[in-house]
C-alpha cells in the first residue's frame, strides 16, 4: 500500500475520531459515511429504513435524545436529506458493490461510539494530534472508528480488484447498545450471503497480531426494571407504604443469588439503581438496570427467566409492582472453523502482520452474533475476526486509542479476506494477499453509482443527481 493511501486512511479514522455519536443517533456519522460511498460509487447505498424496518431495534432512546443528536449533527453540516432518511434515530447504512456472479460476501462494521469524556492529557495521541472528540462526553473509546474505517478501504479495494462476486457492507449502528445487529440480521441484504466477516480492533492483542476467528461469545441480554409502591411518612405511618426502596434491595441481593448452571458458565449483574428521594419518605419508585449472560444462548435465557422471576417476587413481596423490560439481546454464534483458516492462510500474506493465532475466546458479547447465526441458519459461513493494535489502555476508558498502524493491516486483511473465498473454497487452494487500496487512489477519486433502497422502507431509488 503506498503512503498516500495510508494516510487516507489515517485521515479517515480520525475524522470519524473527532465526531463520536451514541446508539441509534449517529446522524452525522451516517452523513460522513454515505458521503464517502458515493465518491467511491457503489451500486446500491441503502440508508435508514430502507436497510432495515425500524421497528426491530432495540434499546431505542428517549425521542428527546434523539432529536437533540439530530439537531447537533445538522448544525455541523449533515447533509438535511440524510437527517430526514435517518430520522427518528433509523440510522446506519447498507452498501452492495456487485461486480459479477461470484460469492456473496458480506462485512459487518460497527459505527457508534460511547458516552465516555475523553482525555484532555497532552500526551493522549489524539489530543497530541489535534483529533480528540469535539463532543464532550462522548467518544469512539473501542475503535469504531477504526472498523469504519476499514469497511470504507474494503470497499474501495473489492471496487478497483479482481473479485467477481457481491460485497454487502453493513454499516451497523447501536452496537455498544446491544441494539443494532438484530434489524441488520432481519434485512433482506443477509437473506444471499455465503460468507460473512466481522471484524474488531485490539481486545488485547497487540499490533500485528489477528485472530482468525472469535469462539465463545457470551450471549447476553439486557433488563431494565420499574418498581412502583406507596410513598406515606418514614416516621408517622410507615405501615400504610409500600416501600419500592427495600423491593429493591431484595430484587439486588436475590439476583445475585440465582443459582449458576451445570452446563456452562452464567453471570448476572446489577448495573445501576436508583430510588428514593428524602430520609423521611418511605419510597414509591425504584429503577434497576441489569444484565444476564451465558456461555450459550440456552443458558442466557436460563439466567434471563431467573432474573425476570426474581424481580417479579421482590416486587411483590413487599406489596409493590414491577415493569421487567428485555431492552436488548445478542446469542452466541462461534466462527465457523473452514472461514477461519481461510482468514488465517490470507493473513500471513499479508505485510505487516507478524502472528496468525487461529481462535481466541471473545469473552465478552457481541451483537454481531444475530449476523453470524443467520447467515449459519442459511447455510453460510461466518468468522468474526480481531485486528490487533497497541493500545495504550483498556476498551472503554477515556485513553483508548488506535495504533494506526494497524488500519492498514485491517484493510488488507479484510480485503484479501473477501477477495480470495471464491478460489479458497472452489479447491483446496487458498488466495492470499490483497491491498486495499489501489497504490495513490484515494476514495474521492471515483464517481457515484446507482444508489437503492430493497428494505421496504423509504424511497425506493435514490435522486437523480446521485446516479
Amino acid at each position: 500500500m503506498s503512503t498516500q493511501a495510508t494516510e487516507r486512511l489515517v485521515s479517515l479514522r480520525r475524522g470519524f475520531h473527532r465526531h463520536p455519536e451514541p446508539a441509534w443517533r449517529e446522524f452525522y456519522t451516517t452523513h460522513r459515511l454515505v458521503e464517502e460511498l458515493r465518491d467511491i460509487g457503489v451500486d446500491e447505498l441503502a440508508v435508514g429504513r430502507e436497510a432495515y424496518d425500524p421497528d426491530d431495534r432495540m434499546a431505542v432512546p428517549e425521542e428527546e435524545s434523539i432529536a437533540e443528536w439530530a439537531d447537533r449533527a445538522r448544525d455541523r453540516g449533515a447533509d438535511e436529506e440524510i437527517l430526514e432518511r435517518t430520522a427518528g434515530g433509523v440510522t446506519g447504512c447498507v452498501a452492495v458493490l456487485e461486480c459479477g456472479d461470484g460469492p456473496a460476501v458480506g462485512l459487518r462494521v460497527d459505527i457508534d461510539g460511547l458516552f465516555i469524556e475523553e482525555s484532555t492529557d497532552a500526551a493522549h495521541n489524539p489530543v497530541a494530534e489535534g483529533f480528540r472528540s469535539e463532543i464532550e462526553g462522548t467518544m469512539h473509546a473501542c475503535g469504531h472508528d477504526a472498523h469504519m474505517t476499514w469497511g470504507l478501504a474494503a470497499i474501495e479495494a473489492i471496487k478497483a480488484s479482481d473479485f467477481a462476486g457481491r460485497l454487502v457492507v453493513f454499516f451497523q449502528p447501536a452496537e455498544e447498545a446491544g441494539g443494532g445487529g438484530h434489524p441488520m440480521a432481519e434485512s433482506s441484504y443477509i437473506d444471499d450471503l455465503e460468507y460473512l466477516f466481522a471484524v474488531h480492533v485490539g481486545l488485547d492483542h497487540p499490533t500485528g497480531r489477528v485472530v482468525a476467528g472469535i469462539e465463545r461469545p457470551l450471549a447476553m441480554c439486557h433488563v431494565d426494571a420499574t418498581i412502583e409502591g406507596t410513598s406515606t411518612h418514614a416516621g408517622k405511618t410507615p405501615n400504610e407504604g409500600d416501600n419500592a426502596m427495600q423491593a429493591l434491595g431484595t430484587a439486588i441481593q436475590n439476583a445475585y443469588a440465582i443459582p449458576r448452571h451445570a452446563d456452562g458458565m452464567t453471570r448476572v449483574n446489577i448495573g445501576r439503581a436508583e430510588s428514593g428521594t428524602a430520609s423521611n419518605v418511605i419510597a414509591d419508585h425504584a429503577h434497576l438496570e441489569a444484565e444476564a449472560r451465558g456461555e450459550t444462548t440456552e443458558l442466557m435465557e436460563y439466567m434471563k427467566g431467573r432474573l425476570k422471576r426474581t424481580l417479579r417476587s421482590a416486587a411483590s413481596m413487599h406489596g409493590c409492582t414491577v415493569d421487567v423490560d428485555v431492552i436488548s439481546e445478542s446469542p452466541r454464534a462461534d466462527s465457523d472453523p473452514e472461514l477461519v483458516d481461510h482468514v488465517a492462510s490470507v493473513a500471513r500474506g499479508v505485510e505487516g502482520v507478524t502472528d496468525v493465532v487461529p481462535t481466541a475466546d471473545f469473552g465478552a458479547s457481541e451483537d454481531a452474533t444475530f449476523l453470524m447465526e443467520r447467515v449459519q441458519e442459511n447455510g453460510g459461513l461466518a468468522s468474526y475476526l480481531i485486528v490487533g493494535t497497541d493500545h495504550p489502555t483498556g476498551h472503554h476508558t477515556p485513553t483508548f486509542d488506535v495504533d494506526e498502524r494497524s488500519l492498514r493491516i485491517g484493510a488488507d486483511v479484510l480485503t484479501a479476506a473477501i477477495r480470495g473465498v471464491e478460489a479458497a473454497f472452489a479447491s483446496t487452494d487458498t488466495a492470499a494477499g490483497g491491498n486495499a487500496f489501489a497504490d495513490g487512489g484515494t476514495i474521492a477519486d471515483r464517481s457515484g453509482g446507482t444508489i437503492v433502497g430493497r428494505n421496504g422502507g423509504g424511497s425506493p431509488t435514490r435522486p437523480e443527481g446521485d446516479r
